[in-house]
């Protein structure tokens, strides 16, 4: 693979995500250029802020370097030399009816080893079954195209990352998790692309049909409340996150997937049968088209 092709590809992908964020929430996005001081290469990071998007980052880098030590038993391949280029976006919208939405591609090398990651999930706050079906369709439809793909496998994969183990739920409807695919690359970078198109269709149609329902305080204080969990996610088992800091990368960047606004409470429980309660009940592993 073309290292080369696969960067500026990426790069692509960056551009037609925040222009679909642009034009759906009307919003400008804050660009950021950056070096990578502890390798060479660097990135693009743009921030959308203050409007219907309380805070979105979509990230784009390509840098290499040298893997330390402690990360270097977590990656596959040998050698301390290492190359990643990839795309990382995370959206926290304002309404508590639409979903904190989360994409990552990625492509790395360490010497003779070329692999490609990535995937999509959705974390809601309030939730309708409909939405999480159409949502699941959607990824099915994306791993379907490729006769390679297996979207249960996948699946899998993301109910089991995005687990929070000390809280015993998962962080959200799940989605696909994919890594470490190092056969097929050609293909797999036509899946990786096509990746990236799926969450832009998923999420402004989420954003499309919610952006303007009208929320009480007490749902906003729930999903500050829910974003906590987030955040704990990201800082506790989040693999991007502690590859990043393990490798001396550009601590903002890195840190922009973290909502602007969260709170904890201390032993809160939701009102029982309350419309907050109900989210409770989708937290776990689930066949989602299992009837359909």
């Amino acid at each position: 693979m073309d290292k080369k092709l696969i960067s500026n590809s990426f790069r692509s992908v960056q551009d037609k995500i925040s222009s679909a964020l642009s034009s759906v929430s009307n919003q400008d996005f804050d660009e950021d250029i950056w070096e990578y001081e502890s390798g060479s290469g660097g990135g693009r990071t743009r921030i959308f802020s203050n409007g219907d998007i309380e805070k979105a980052g979509v990230n784009f880098s390509s840098l290499s370097g040298k893997l330390s030590d402690k990360i270097s038993s977590k990656v596959i391949g040998s050698g301390k030399e290492f190359y990643a280029t990839g795309v990382s976006v995370v959206i926290h919208p304002k309404n508590p009816y639409l979903p904190t939405a989360h994409m990552n591609i990625r492509y790395l090398e360490r010497n003779n080893k070329k692999w490609f990651g990535g995937g999509i999930d959705l974390t809601p706050y309030y939730i309708s079954k409909e939405d999480v079906v159409n949502y699941h369709k959607s990824l099915k439809k994306l791993c379907d195209d490729f006769d390679f793909i297996d979207y249960l496998k996948l699946k899998e994969k993301c109910d089991d990352y995005f687990f929070i183990k000390h809280r015993n739920e998962t962080r959200g409807v799940g989605g696909i998790f994919f890594d470490n695919i190092d056969t097929n690359l050609e293909n797999t970078f036509e899946f990786v692309l096509e990746t990236g198109n799926t969450f832009i269709e998923i999420f402004t149609k989420l954003f499309n049909k919610y952006n303007s329902s009208t929320y009480t305080d007490i749902q906003r204080d729930f999903q500050l409340y829910r974003r906590g969990r987030y955040v704990e996610f990201n800082l506790v088992y989040d693999r991007g996150t502690l590859f990043g800091l393990e490798t001396s990368g550009r601590i903002e960047s890195i840190l922009m997937s973290l909502p602007p606004l969260s709170s904890w409470k201390y032993n809160w429980i939701p009102e029982k049968n309350s419309d907050e309660s109900k989210l409770y009940t989708f937290l776990k592993p689930t066949d989602w088209l299992k009837n359909e």
